[in-house]
């Protein structure tokens, strides 16, 4: 059994057992990759892959739990190959971050660049995409760390530690009539077209919360994942854009009024989130407190060890989060 067999396995199994994928992604041939998964399979006595003629249609029952192990080696070897970097070089290596386009836009952009300016040497990479598309990326060790709001019971696997609470606003052109009450209720803006979040990104859900609990149907008109795509269609008068209070910019959005929803929806809680096995390189730890203040070194390396969610829940207990 060699390393680069289960390399092949694993990244097969990543790539919805599509072996052409798996060897694009491994700078590897189709044929040479096929050639090893059966050299290993020979070498095991089991199949661990169902085939129907020469392509892979499953992955057997033994092949879950070979999958599952050869996880936990290649995730081991990462930490080895880290360890040797922190001590070789402190100051490079790369970051990976899987998070959302609100994120990458809105929160991000401060902190990147200072952290690019004391580790000009580290390689950032940057994936968005859904909460399902980020979690599956930081499970599979896609990603040194998921930020995410919504959909935090997709990151099971994952240690998330709350970063900052946030609220929405309602966005108006300056002749609505909406920037005229003195008032402003979910009623009244359940009497214009709603123009917000799809389902399932930037606290939607608690959008749809607070019209459930006052028996309102609001008419959402459009949805999209992209705050300046919202923006882009209030502007057309299409409707009354809800978003995070954090993606309107006074000076880039000064056609546009910002309403203050703070009291008619609950505030969502963004979170950030790694494996439980994770090394930390010097500059992660930097990173996160960058991100969050309140996430010290000493507080994620006991987060590290916890074994469970009560555990967690009790490390982080009485911690005051941030308003943004």
């Amino acid at each position: 059994m060699k390393l680069h067999q289960l390399r092949y396995i694993w990244e097969v199994a990543k790539q919805d057992l599509n072996v052409s994928q798996a060897a694009a992604h491994l700078f590897s041939s189709q044929p040479g990759i096929s050639k090893q998964i059966r050299l290993l399979e020979e070498e095991l006595g089991l199949q661990i892959f169902t085939r129907r003629g020469k392509h892979l249609v499953e992955i057997t029952p033994a092949g879950r739990e070979i999958l599952e192990t050869s996880g936990e080696i290649l995730q081991q070897i990462k930490k080895i190959e880290s360890l040797a970097q922190e001590h070789s070089d402190q100051y490079k290596g790369s970051l990976s971050l899987a998070t959302t386009h609100t994120q990458c836009r809105y929160v991000l952009p401060p902190i990147i660049r200072r952290f690019m300016n004391k580790y000009p040497d580290v390689a950032l990479h940057m994936h968005q995409g859904t909460p399902t598309q980020i979690s599956a990326v930081a499970a599979d060790a896609g990603a040194d760390f998921a930020i995410a709001t919504e959909a935090l019971e997709l990151y099971s696997d994952l240690v998330m530690l709350p970063c900052y609470k946030w609220n929405r606003s309602i966005l108006v052109p300056k002749d609505h009539p909406l920037a005229h009450e003195s008032e402003l209720t979910l009623y009244k803006i359940s009497q214009y077209p709603i123009v917000t979040y799809t389902f399932g990104f930037t606290g939607r859900s608690k959008l749809d919360e607070a019209f459930d609990e006052q028996g309102l149907k609001p008419k959402v008109v459009l949805t999209a994942a992209d705050a300046d795509v919202i923006k882009t269609y209030v502007r057309l008068g299409l409707g009354v854009g809800i978003v995070a209070s954090m993606a309107f910019d006074a000076e880039i959005d000064k056609d546009l009024i910002a309403l203050d929803a703070s009291k008619l929806f609950e505030p969502s809680t963004t979170k950030i989130g790694f494996r439980r096995n994770s090394y930390f390189r010097g500059y992660m730890f930097d990173f996160v407190e960058m991100f969050a203040p309140h996430l010290n070194g000493d507080l994620l390396r006991r987060s590290l060890e916890t074994k469970n969610r009560a555990e967690l829940d009790a490390l982080l207990e009485g911690i005051q989060l941030p308003v943004l």
